[in-house]
């Protein structure tokens, strides 16, 4: 007998109320991807060293230019809400407290992926580029390379660059980000 699961997908809405009563711990790391809650994995020691460090250089580079966001939720659409681990994002003077930032806030998003790399430059990379978002940076730090994909059409990126150890890093739309690649592993 085949059986057809019947599935409810949550709005953003939703899900924002269901964390106000208290239905997910405190400690709980999830998204809402396309309706469904999603655990996301624990961060290990060298992903948070990596976020750390770009949270430094991001910062100091960008000054009031831009707001550096650090695991903070990015809006999507009415179904889904990221957290990308970081988000350079244009300033606003309420520093986004009124409302989560939405793709048209957004100057580039970066992803450090260590065991999420397969999700990160999966579902991940396709939801932020069906969403507009203008430039994604996934950090790998198993193979120690950096992927820059840039000009989202038609729920892809047409463009990618893959980075090395060698390489300057430049993130996309936001000035005097110039960076080495190699410095921002271990």
């Amino acid at each position: 007998m085949d059986t057809q699961l019947l599935r409810r997908a949550f709005s953003v809405d939703e899900f924002h109320r269901m964390a106000e009563a208290g239905v997910f711990g405190e400690e709980d790391r999830l998204e809402l991807l396309d309706g469904e809650i999603v655990r996301m994995t624990p961060i290990g020691s060298h992903h948070a060293g990596c976020v750390n460090r770009l949270n430094r250089l991001l910062t100091a580079a960008v000054g009031t230019h831009a707001v550096v966001s650090v695991q903070n939720p990015v809006s999507c659409g009415d179904r889904t809400e990221l957290q990308p681990d970081l988000g350079i994002l244009k300033p606003r003077a309420d520093f986004y407290s009124r409302a989560h930032p939405q793709p048209q806030d957004v100057y580039a998003l970066i992803e450090v992926a260590d065991s999420s790399i397969g999700y990160d430059q999966g579902v991940k990379m396709l939801t932020y580029a069906m969403a507009g978002i203008p430039a994604l940076v996934i950090i790998d730090l198993g193979a120690k390379e950096v992927t820059v994909y840039r000009k989202p059409t038609d729920g892809t990126y047409r463009q990618h660059d893959v980075l090395r150890s060698n390489d300057r890093l430049q993130i996309p739309g936001v000035a005097g980000t110039d960076m080495k690649v190699g410095d921002l592993f271990d």
